[in-house]
């Protein structure tokens, strides 16, 4: 049964604490019971989240300085876990007054009026998080506050009251966590404003300063990049800010497919009828990987994370609206399909001048194409000469030399229609037998050796409209001297 009246809170044995310290006792429980203190944040394991526990230990104020996409916003939601799960204020406290330590004047009063009748009202941990985006049209005012003059003039009181004064965002976060995201966003002058509260607790309003011992866990957000092109953290916020902690991107295949996995949001309907093998979003990590890495993106502004979601989400989209148009019950991703993830790539890639000259389209494709050629190399032998050893696997490259010179893959065309031109290839089933590869498994497996050889260059592949066409690029050169005598 919760206090309701000052006394009872009293009677019960309730002590104070600052958020900081109810955060750390919250954080030692949990360490001592070996649980996930920021549960679903994966790949930060033995990086950030360590980083992030000594913090709190150390009851610091943090800014999570990283590129986009990289969990910052999602680990300062999580924080509120460590939060008790109920807390007591003076009811009708603005700012949320602690009963035993009340340092507002409407708190004050109240205790003064009512002593230990005072009404209690106890807010939940998700009441206690205030999250606010910079932008530079945020003011002094939206953080900490002002003069009110039409409370000044109902109660007839000077501007020097207390009592005139409209919190802002902060005063009214009291108790509370209080998260600004892109903080260099924030202006210079804004900055300056928070500097007293982080060292001294006080505020200061339009001309007159306040006593005013605040308790917050301040979280700040920023990405390198703004740095340079937006804005900076002006150097003496920064010095009050105790810890910094560097995120970044998943550093392997298997973390970054168990990110999306998480994250990515498929219809029930979709999972229960659309497959998907574990090449397919090998295929998809890589191609994130890739364009972390490639000399056409932009590298201080990084690759998101959203990247690979939004292009799951695609992938299964691509393949019912197939599936629908066929008017089929059940279907699997191809690698065909990858053509339908292009929106997300081209969103969400920022390009140097020499991907902007190639365009976003092709630098797309390009990305997509050395994927699969990397994927290639998970199953198969490299197809190059040079790196091949004694057993070749290509009968599929002999059998366009021998007459069948052209493969064509429509991208809407119903499974049976899909798996009658695969299965058209001469001598592909001999070469996945002498693999070993699982029957169930064929369709995919001879796509991908028809998309890997065009990706390592051994086949032609061309893209016209919603098709794919593959051919041996000899025969087409030749076909073209033909047409040209």
């Amino acid at each position: 049964m919760k206090a309701k009246t000052l006394g009872e809170l009293k009677k019960s044995g309730y002590t104070s604490k600052s958020i900081k310290e109810e955060i750390r006792d919250n954080l030692i429980v949990r360490l001592g019971k070996k649980e996930n203190s920021f549960d679903g944040i994966l790949g930060f394991e033995d990086t950030v989240i360590p980083d992030l526990e000594r913090a709190i230990l150390s009851k610091h104020n943090i800014l999570l300085l990283g590129l986009r996409g990289q969990a910052k916003t999602r680990i300062a939601r999580m924080l509120v876990e460590l939060l008790d799960e109920y807390i007591p204020i003076i009811s009708g406290s603005e700012i949320n007054d602690d009963p035993l330590q009340a340092i507002s004047i409407y708190g004050r009063n109240k205790i003064a009026e009512f002593g230990d009748k005072t009404p209690i009202h106890w807010i939940h941990r998700s009441e206690r998080y205030v999250e606010k985006l910079a932008t530079p049209d945020v003011s002094v005012a939206d953080l900490i506050g002002d003069v009110d003059p039409i409370k000044a003039a109902t109660l007839k009181l000077p501007y020097s009251d207390e009592r005139v004064i409209h919190f802002g965002l902060i005063p009214r976060a009291h108790r509370s966590i209080f998260v600004i995201n892109e903080l260099p966003d924030l202006q210079a002058r804004i900055q300056v404003a928070l500097f007293n509260i982080l060292q001294e607790q006080d505020l200061q309003i339009r001309g007159f300063k306040l006593r005013f011992p605040l308790d917050v866990q301040f979280l700040f957000t920023a990405n390198p990049e703004d740095y340079t092109n937006r804005g900076s953290i002006v150097t003496p916020l920064k010095d009050r800010i105790e810890s910094q902690i560097l995120t970044h991107y998943p550093t392997s295949l298997e973390i970054a497919k168990a990110i999306t996995q998480q994250e990515a949001i498929i219809p029930k309907e979709q999972i229960a009828r659309i497959t998907m093998h574990p090449l397919i979003q090998d295929i998809l990590e890589r191609l994130v990987f890739i364009a972390r890495e490639s000399e056409y993106v932009d590298v201080n502004s990084g690759v998101s994370t959203r990247l690979a979601i939004s292009a799951m989400e695609n992938l299964y989209s691509t393949a019912e609206r197939r599936m629908l148009i066929n008017k089929e019950k059940k279907t699997a991703i191809r690698i065909n399909d990858f053509w339908g993830i292009i929106p997300s790539i081209t969103g969400k890639v920022e390009l140097v001048y020499e991907g902007e000259q190639e365009g976003h389209y092709n630098v797309a494709i390009k990305f997509l194409e050395r994927a699969v050629a990397e994927t290639f190399l998970d199953y198969f032998e490299s197809p190059k000469l040079s790196e091949r050893t004694e057993k070749d696997f290509y009968g599929v490259v002999r059998a366009f030399f021998q007459g069948q010179k052209e493969i064509k893959l429509f991208n809407d065309d119903s499974d049976k229609e899909f798996h009658a031109a695969l299965d058209s290839i001469v001598g592909i089933d001999t070469i996945l037998q002498s693999l070993k590869v699982k029957k169930a498994d064929y369709p995919i497996m001879k796509e991908l050796l028809l998309h890997g050889l065009a990706a390592h260059e051994v086949l032609e592949k061309e893209f016209i409209l919603n098709r794919l066409s593959f051919r041996d690029p000899l025969s087409g050169m030749l076909s073209e001297l033909d047409d040209f005598e």
